[in-house]
């Protein structure tokens, strides 16, 4: 039986998290340590001058082993590695993501931060999200599958596994695209709005679009096409 830490950047009250635990929780014992609050866009951002609180929490799913911080997605890795769980895991699982984590939105992300830190600290690791918008349907049909495929599947060194589900229906999805390149395109496209002014204070709120715009081949194109997108993502050389 394998030994799998699961995280994000939601927080550990998202359905999302709850919804790959569970589907983790098939593939052997789980253990989930993740940020008490929502944390998106945290990138790889970790905590260095402050402690992180770290408290045991009641988890709807059953035989899964709960733990929130107050750190960063990549802070709840570190923590759960070097002090939380009395072994190293066999695979660590980040997601599933409220939102698209492909083409440039990866280094924005809380989520693949956390699993870029997994990765550097010697774990096999996937990043699993989803559109913010639309059906959880291609998801939940076919996680455990693409899990199975992917669960023993070599990566290189700072590889971790991305996978992206349409927002689509199931009948809309036309299956999975494995070995997606990672998009070059600008995923988002905007500026930022004014929103208040004090005197010479002034504050702003950012205001963007996705960009649906991708070649053949990369994880963009793929999901814009209601295809699973699958592929690795390397950290740094």
């Amino acid at each position: 039986m394998k030994k799998i830490l699961v995280t994000n950047d939601d927080g550990i009250d998202s359905e999302g998290i709850k919804r790959l635990a569970e589907a983790a929780s098939k593939f052997g014992e789980v253990w989930v340590v993740a940020p008490c609050k929502q944390y998106s866009a945290m990138s790889h951002s970790a905590t260095f001058w402050t402690p992180i609180d770290v408290w045991p929490v009641d988890f709807p799913i059953e035989g899964v082993h709960a733990y929130a911080t107050s750190g960063t997605p990549s802070d709840c890795v570190c923590v759960a590695l070097n002090a939380v769980l009395p072994f190293k895991p066999d695979a660590v699982f980040c997601g599933i993501n409220k939102g698209y984590n492909i083409a440039s939105s990866i280094q924005y992300s809380g989520t693949c931060g956390a699993a870029f830190e997994a990765a550097n600290q010697g774990c096999h690791t996937i990043a699993f999200s989803e559109n913010h918008e639309g059906t959880h349907e291609v998801a939940d049909k076919y996680i455990e599958e693409i899990t199975a495929v992917l669960l023993d599947k070599p990566l290189g060194v700072n590889e971790i596994w991305n996978i992206n589900f349409p927002g689509c229906t199931l009948d809309e999805c036309k299956g999975i695209k494995y070995d997606c390149a990672v998009c070059q395109e600008q995923f988002f496209s905007g500026g930022y709005d004014v929103v208040k002014r004090d005197g010479d204070k002034v504050t702003y709120m950012i205001n963007y679009e996705p960009v649906w715009k991708a070649e053949e081949g990369t994880d963009l194109r793929a999901v814009i096409d209601n295809y699973v997108a699958v592929g690795k993502v390397k950290n740094f050389s």
